[in-house]
């Protein structure tokens, strides 16, 4: 009989977990709002740390993760002391467990810092504590745009500061070269300018990356293909332009004593079409 009455107790209380629900509905609402509260708390510290649970863990873009109260306090600081930093976002969705103790909101965010604005969206997983509270356990957001590069440095050259030295080996001897920006040596941008004599010529080469070329003095001429038909070149004299696209083979060669300026992205490189043309590779 006393096992009877043990069997009868625990299918009660069986029944009565399988009877009680949660509103998930209502569970959802309630994390809305508590998200809403949560952004309008951002500019009072000490409540917008409240929101996280005590081993929470943020994954701001371009930062590592910040897990527990202490490195959340350390990286949000540093984020608002930041010339006119600003963030509020705006949760568009919620969902909450089937048992109402676990859920997640995600929408989206406007941040402005040191000068600068951002949109982006967020995800943010919430923790219901053993006080009934919302707080949350992971929160990740980034930008919807890609970020910008940063500013290239301010560049002024006087012709007199201008370092000149001989042409790299893959040249033809006769050119004077100076690098007036950035090292074309190297994955940057660069722009160097270089000085022929008249009579210069380049054989069917081609550029790993694109480059942009233009005449500062006297008259070149360059042209396209494989093969170096002079008759086919067309002339640029001071003041013209041309860009060239990476890996297109093409010739050149100075009419008149030239000076041009190339800029690019390095590392720059000549490559011959016949590998007998390339001067560094001629026995000397």
């Amino acid at each position: 009989m006393r096992r009877y009455l043990v069997v009868l107790g625990l299918l009660a209380g069986l029944s009565a977990a399988c009877g009680s629900s949660v509103n998930v509905e209502q569970e959802r609402d309630a994390l809305l709002q508590r998200d809403r509260e949560w952004s309008d708390s951002a500019k009072d510290l000490e409540k917008f740390l409240s929101f996280f649970a005590p081993d929470a863990s943020i994954y701001p873009p371009g930062m590592p993760i910040a897990t527990g109260a202490a490195a959340i306090r350390d990286s949000f600081t540093k984020m608002a002391s930041m010339p006119g930093f600003s963030i509020t976002w705006t949760p568009t969705k919620a969902d909450v467990s089937a048992n109402g103790d676990l859920g997640h909101t995600a929408g989206t965010y406007d941040l402005t810092m040191g000068g600068a604005s951002e949109k982006g969206k967020y995800v943010t997983a919430w923790k219901k504590q053993s006080d009934g509270q919302w707080k949350v356990t992971d929160d990740i957001f980034n930008a919807d745009a890609a970020p910008r590069a940063p500013a290239a440095p301010h560049v002024m050259v006087a012709p007199g500061a201008l370092t000149w030295g001989d042409g790299p080996p893959s040249l033809p001897p006769g050119a004077r070269m100076a690098v007036v920006s950035g090292d074309p040596t190297q994955a940057q941008p660069f722009v160097i300018r270089a000085q022929m004599p008249a009579g210069y010529k380049v054989a069917p080469h081609w550029h790993p990356t694109d480059e942009n070329l233009t005449v500062l003095s006297g008259t070149v001429a360059l042209g396209m293909g494989d093969t170096f038909d002079q008759s086919a070149m067309k002339d640029l004299s001071t003041g013209g332009f041309v860009a060239i696209p990476a890996d297109m083979r093409h010739t050149f060669m100075t009419k008149t004593a030239a000076t041009i300026q190339v800029h690019g992205i390095g590392p720059f490189a000549v490559n011959y079409v016949n590998p007998a043309d390339d001067p560094s590779q001629k026995k000397k």
